[in-house]
């Protein structure tokens, strides 16, 4: 490694190349990669090792600790990437019109789970709108109501039971 950043040595870089490389691929691979991305990343890893090879210190890190490094990070560039939608990908224009049909269903669903939940028991109906419609997380409203957080988690469950079993009734 030293002769390849001091010097540019191609013979040296050959003998790393044959080394690291395909050794860079198995660690991709077994990192969750497909053979064809392991490959074009070891490609990759090791291009990177050419052109930064000035960077290498030795009293910082073994070559191999190095070129792992370099195999890590570009496996995570990667991942970043594939995670990321491309612009075609994203939905473009105006949302198209509900039906009248939709419209009418959301209606009659809002308004059943108005009465469903006008129908809680106070306790639970106060829970489930301030972690609904205000948006709290659980901590949020044990910190705010004083109650302990397992209070909170129950009185949550029972409440969404007790809605899904009225919305569940009222559909039938």
């Amino acid at each position: 490694m030293i002769a390849i950043r001091d010097h540019q040595d191609t013979q040296a870089f050959a003998q790393l190349f044959q080394y690291f490389a395909p050794r860079v691929k198995a660690f991709l691979m077994k990192s969750g990669a497909n053979e064809t991305m392991a490959e074009d990343c070891a490609q990759d890893v090791m291009t990177t090792v050419w052109r930064k090879a000035h960077l290498f210190d030795p009293a910082r890190a073994t070559v191999a600790t190095w070129v792992f490094t370099i195999a890590r990070n570009r496996k995570i560039d990667i991942i970043r990437r594939e995670k990321r939608p491309e612009p075609e990908d994203l939905p473009w224009g105006p949302e198209p019109e509900p039906n009248a049909d939709d419209i009418i269903a959301l209606e009659q669903d809002s308004k059943k789970l108005r009465d469903a939940l006008i129908q809680l028991p106070e306790k639970q109906r106060i829970l489930i709108e301030r972690c609904y419609f205000g948006d709290l997380s659980h901590n949020e409203i044990a910190a705010e109501t004083g109650l302990p957080l397992g209070t909170i988690k129950s009185r949550i469950r029972l409440a969404l039971e007790r809605l899904r079993r009225e919305m569940d009734t009222t559909t039938d």
